[in-house]
């Protein structure tokens, strides 16, 4: 059992209170108690007690702009490889649940166009099928160190990074869902990481999963420019994954500067229009379809390619 160096008390007095009666901490005092939480300070009993409070009452942007910062402080920050493209850095915390998983599909294809891509995520998750197994499909290993991620970039234009490998203290708050059996803050803010070092920042793929979370990343954003360096495209996740849904077009938003722009509309597929083949959901089966579409057997899914082609404008160096 976890000793408490850094008492809680004061902090869940305030946060505890429900969905109703919690009050949001200030930026300082969330930062500090995340960043006690990230170093093993806080005791079992209050760990448990913050998480869950706040998976009752939510984050404000105050809160996970504190949160965020402590974040950052635990990455070793990536240096971003040489060439025509800054960085982009996707996310994959959630896997595929009822249809394939295809952010490795996203990831292949812009590092065919000469985009260093950075993937995060987790290496499993039950019933789910995760990007790590499909990239391992691939003959992409997940890196075990920071080198091992340059170097893959650098060479291959992709890598795979567990969160293990970027952050073992934000993958040790991650895998508290298996006691606690839900989420908690760390899974929004392992989707908000800028991974590389803010002098040659990464464009980052940020999703959300219900629509209120527009409203609070987007004023995170928007209230904390020093959380946007650059620059985020924001839009409702497939499954909670940062990759186009096949089936619609949806909303996607420009972050940038301390602004936001609506530069996608959402739009439907028509009738009329026939739907993508997808593979069947299992990493073998969905690697070799990738495969297909790299090689030109296979035709990309039209939602997938105009993102392809928005990140790389937004991702072209000046």
């Amino acid at each position: 059992m976890t000793e408490s160096t850094f008492s809680c008390a004061r902090f869940i007095k305030e946060i505890g209170r429900g969905p109703n009666g919690a009050r949001p901490l200030s930026r300082d005092d969330a930062h500090d108690l995340y960043a006690a939480m990230l170093d093993g300070r806080v005791s079992d009993v209050e760990l448990g007690a913050v998480l869950l409070a706040y998976r009752l009452k939510g984050e404000t942007p105050v809160e996970l702009s504190g949160m965020l910062a402590a974040a950052h402080a635990s990455i070793d920050l990536l240096r971003t490889p040489e060439g025509a493209y800054r960085a982009v850095s996707i996310p994959t915390y959630n896997g595929a649940r009822k249809q394939a998983n295809l952010t490795p599909l996203l990831a292949m294809l812009l590092a065919k166009e000469g985009v260093p891509v950075l993937v995060h995520g987790v290496t499993e998750d039950p019933g789910r099928v995760t990007s790590a197994e499909i990239f391992a499909e691939l003959g992409i290993p997940a890196a075990s160190e920071t080198p091992d991620i340059e170097g893959a970039l650098d060479v291959k234009r992709v890598a795979f990074a567990p969160i293990a490998t970027l952050s073992p203290k934000l993958a040790r708050l991650l895998s508290m869902r298996r006691v606690l059996g839900v989420r908690n803050s760390t899974h929004t803010l392992v989707k908000l990481l800028q991974p590389f070092a803010a002098s040659n920042p990464a464009l980052r793929l940020v999703n959300y999963t219900h629509p209120p979370y527009r409203e609070s990343l987007s004023s995170l954003f928007r209230e904390h420019p020093e959380i946007g360096v650059g620059g985020a495209l924001l839009a409702r996740g497939t499954e909670g994954e940062a990759v186009a849904d096949t089936r619609r077009q949806v909303q996607i938003d420009w972050l940038h500067d301390g602004v936001m722009e609506t530069i996608v509309e959402p739009e439907r597929r028509s009738d009329d229009a026939p739907p993508t083949a997808l593979p069947e959901r299992d990493a073998a089966s969905t690697a070799r379809w990738i495969e297909a579409v790299l090689e030109g057997r296979q035709p990309a899914p039209p939602e997938i390619e105009r993102q392809v082609d928005l990140i790389k404008r937004l991702a072209a160096r000046p």
